[in-house]
Formats: C-alpha cells, sequence, structure tokens
C-alpha cells in the first residue's frame, strides 16, 4: 500500500478510505479500550488523529510503548471525526513503529523558546513553527524560478569560491590551502599565496552579481540563486554569515526597467505564498504575528511608492526628532527609518532610488548630478530593506576612476572592465537576501530561524 500524505487526508472533500501514513508521534493518550495517538508527517501544520483499539494485535507490544518523538506506520480507514477540532481520524487497523524515541525526548508536548530550539537544530524541523518555514522555504524557492521562467531569464549557477569581493568591503571567507600554522612568505615576509592552490588570495562568494553579469551580456536576462557569505562580526537578529541571494541581471534595462522588475517580482511572491500556503501563514499569524497575512495582501495588491532619496531624506529630517540615528542628506538609512517610510509614512511598500554615490558600491551607474548613483532599495513593511539593486555603470572610464577613487586593485577587476570594452551595454539588476524574505512572509522575528543551520559568529554547529 502506497503512503498517503496526511495533508491529502486532511484536505479532501470525502474520506480517503484504507490508507497507510507514516510520521512521527506528538502525543499519545489512554482511555480505557484504546488509544489516542496524535502524528505529524511534516506534509502540513495539523496532526492526524489515530485511533487505536485495545483488541489490535500489535496494542501490548507497540501501540502502549509509543512516546513523544517515535516514528510510525500506521494502516486503517479514514472516517469522519467524531471529536472537535478535526476534520477526519484514522481508525487503525495495523500500528508498526519504527523507533521508539526514549522519555528524555527533546521536543516535549510544551512551547519551546526558539533560542533553545537553535541548540538542537537536528531536531527542530519537527516543531510546527520550524515545519512551517521550511515549507515556505521549499514553495518560495519554487515561485522563485517560476517567475523567472516567465519573465524569460535563464537560471546562471555562479561561482561560490571567487577571487574578487564584489562589494569592496573586505567581508570575504578565505579559501585555502596553505598551511596556517606555517604559511610560505615572501621577502617581505607576507604570506605567498602565489603557492596556494589557485595561485593568488580567494574567498568565499559574497555575491554572484559580477560573474552573472557575464552572462547577462551574453543571454540578455538571467538570475542566479545559490548560497553567499559574509565575514561580517555581525551578531544581530538580522545578520547571518551563510544566506541565498537571488539576483537578477538584465541587459538593456535602466533603473525604470529594473524597479518594475523587482516590484513585480516581491508582488508575486507574495500572491503565492498566500495562494499556495494559507495553512502556514494562518499558523505565523496566530502564533508568529498576527500582521503576516495583512501584510501579504497589502504587497500583493498595492503598486509601490516611488520616492527619490532626496525625497525620502527631506521626509526623514523633518522627523528626526522620531529616530535615535538622524538623517542628513548623503547618510545612510537605518533600519528604522527604512520602515517609518513603508509602515508610516506611505503605509505601503516603498521604492527608494537615486542614492548618493559615497554609500554605495563602487558600480553602480554614476547620474549626471555627480553626486548620486542609479542605485534603488525596495522597502516593505516588518522588515525595512528587502532589495538592493542599481543600474550597472557601463562606461568603461567612469567605472575605472570608480574603482581606482575607493581603492580597488584594478588588475582583479580586469575582466569586468572588459565587459564594458568588447560590446558593452546598459544594464541592471537586483539582489534579494531570501531569509529576509521569509522574516516578511512569516513574522519571524530572527533571522537564525529561517534557514535550516544559521551560521553566525561562534556558531557553526551542524
Amino acid at each position: 500500500m502506497r503512503t498517503t500524505p496526511i495533508v491529502v487526508i486532511l484536505t479532501g472533500s470525502a474520506p480517503a478510505g484504507r490508507v497507510r501514513v507514516q510520521g512521527w508521534v506528538r502525543t499519545r493518550r489512554d482511555a480505557k479500550d484504546f488509544s489516542f495517538i496524535e502524528i505529524n508527517d511534516g506534509s502540513c501544520v495539523a496532526n492526524l488523529q489515530i485511533i487505536a483499539s485495545a483488541s489490535l494485535a500489535s496494542y501490548a507490544e507497540t501501540v502502549s510503548a509509543l512516546t513523544t518523538g517515535s516514528s510510525v506506520s500506521v494502516e486503517g480507514d479514514v472516517r469522519p471525526s467524531e471529536g472537535k477540532g478535526q476534520k477526519y481520524e484514522l481508525l487503525a487497523t495495523d500500528v508498526m513503529a519504527h523507533g521508539i524515541a526514549p522519555v528524555d525526548y527533546p521536543l516535549q508536548k510544551k512551547r519551546h523558546t526558539f533560542e533553545y530550539l537553535r541548540e538542537i537544530a537536528h531536531l527542530r524541523p519537527r516543531t510546527n513553527s520550524i515545519g512551517a518555514v521550511m515549507r515556505l522555504r521549499s514553495g518560495l524557492s519554487f515561485a522563485i524560478h517560476s517567475f523567472f521562467k516567465e519573465q524569460g531569464f535563464f537560471y546562471i549557477h555562479t561561482p561560490i569560491v571567487t577571487t574578487s569581493d564584489c562589494e569592496g568591503a573586505g567581508e570575504m571567507f578565505r579559501v585555502t590551502t596553505l598551511d596556517i600554522n606555517n604559511p610560505p612568505r615572501t621577502e617581505a615576509g607576507v604570506v605567498d599565496f602565489n603557492k596556494d592552490f589557485f595561485g593568488k588570495e580567494a574567498g568565499l562568494t559574497v555575491s554572484g552579481q559580477l560573474e552573472g553579469e557575464i552572462c547577462a551580456l551574453a543571454l540578455g536576462k538571467i538570475y542566479t540563486f545559490g548560497p553567499t557569505f559574509r565575514a561580517e562580526n555581525s551578531n544581530t537578529p538580522r545578520h547571518l554569515a551563510e544566506f541565498w541571494m537571488i539576483e537578477p541581471e538584465a541587459a538593456f534595462y535602466r533603473l525604470p526597467e529594473d524597479m518594475d522588475l523587482a516590484e513585480a517580482f516581491v508582488r508575486y511572491l507574495a500572491t503565492y505564498a498566500l495562494d499556495n500556503h494559507g495553512d502556514d501563514l494562518a499558523f505565523f499569524n496566530e502564533r508568529i504575528d498576527q500582521g503576516v497575512i495583512s501584510r501579504l495582501e497589502g504587497i500583493s495588491t498595492s503598486p509601490f511608492e516611488r520616492v527619490s532619496y532626496t525625497d525620502a531624506a527631506d521626509i526623514l529630517m523633518r522627523n528626526n526628532d522620531r529616530f535615535a540615528f538622524k538623517v542628513s542628506w548623503g547618510s545612510d538609512l537605518q533600519s528604522e527609518h527604512e520602515r517609518y517610510l513603508t509602515e508610516t509614512f506611505f503605509k505601503k511598500p516603498v521604492i527608494v532610488y537615486n542614492y548618493p554615490k559615497e554609500i554605495k558600491a563602487f558600480y553602480m551607474r554614476n547620474n549626471d548630478d555627480g553626486k548620486t548613483v542609479a542605485a534603488m532599495d525596495v522597502l516593505v513593511p516588518g522588515i525595512g530593506e528587502l532589495i538592493g539593486g542599481s543600474e550597472r555603470e557601463e562606461r568603461y572610464d567612469m567605472l575605472l576612476n570608480r574603482i581606482r577613487d575607493i581603492g580597488l586593485d584594478e588588475k582583479n577587476y580586469w575582466w569586468y572592465l572588459d565587459l564594458r570594452r568588447y560590446g558593452g551595454t546598459p544594464h541592471a539588476g537586483f539582489g534579494l537576501g531570501f531569509e529576509r524574505l521569509l522574516l516578511l512572509a512569516t513574522g519571524m522575528q530572527n533571522i537564525r530561524d529561517v534557514i535550516p543551520f544559521p551560521r553566525y559568529p561562534g556558531n557553526a554547529a551542524f
């Protein structure tokens, strides 16, 4: 007999008849002549109630031994539930245990803190909250690929090991095979990376954007979706050392088309979550954040506001008394400023564009005013910045001067400059941090709780 997922049983319009289900015991409660067993198989947030009669051949040896966390296979007949709170229940004809969990199983039937769950990341996907996060993470991953397929973008795999620092911030994890206790050194006494595996310094990528531009300037429209790494010593609820980024890049796009794409993308994902993960969102809305569904509905249905950085700064400066970090023209916007714009002032998602060039990356296109670059950030309620993007600097001389001005080694970007020499074209793109999207969609307060195995300063367990 094939196994039927619990979600199929509970969402059916009629009882499913004879079935086999497999999952993990959440609770067992004994009565005089039978036991109530609730199991969950991860297919949905809801449990399926099993009625196991004491007359079963396996009752004394198996059913009576079941503990929270035990894994089981159950065969039986699905029928309308006689109790409250569930549509169907299963009258067992056979119960088989695969693994009996000891009584000190760490996930008993009580609320556990998310801090505690991070200590047992190998078990936490079995909880309602983390299980719902993982299902939504899977669904939105599919939606990301669906959106770009529909938009005519090609999926590109960019390097994880790289010799270029996209952001120019020097926050890369080093990749080396040198003996760290006795590395080879030059006559000047510095580490000789010419003798390393790649013949030069290499690190884990902070972004696939620069390599993505190579493919965009051949295929037209591409996107990357993969892991990125930042060796930033930020021990906050909004930072991870390893996270996933979605980065589209499109040839012949200018900033307005880039903003159009970003808005369509975010609205598509919000709509997908509402249409396909209603039960999980209802769980988040009830247990985590009562504003989750209304925020997603607002994003899905409301056109985004667009405002220049200069106008946004004027709005914020008129309200500087609200903020811990005061705003002046040229200052980088903090989370409190971004959330004020989107949650209080405009009460909708906002795209801020044309930022001061001094606070943005070297590859962003200089505007004619000499002070700003054609950059944009998408701000959403509850999160602040969700997307950062720009039109890329396609003019060779302008890009070279910018690289030199901020002190980057132009030899490391020879190929990036070549893209401007050999048939260069206007192009634009953006990056969306997948875990930030999941914070938005779940209402979770710590980014460490929306990725299966979080990496952050002092922690690389599991």
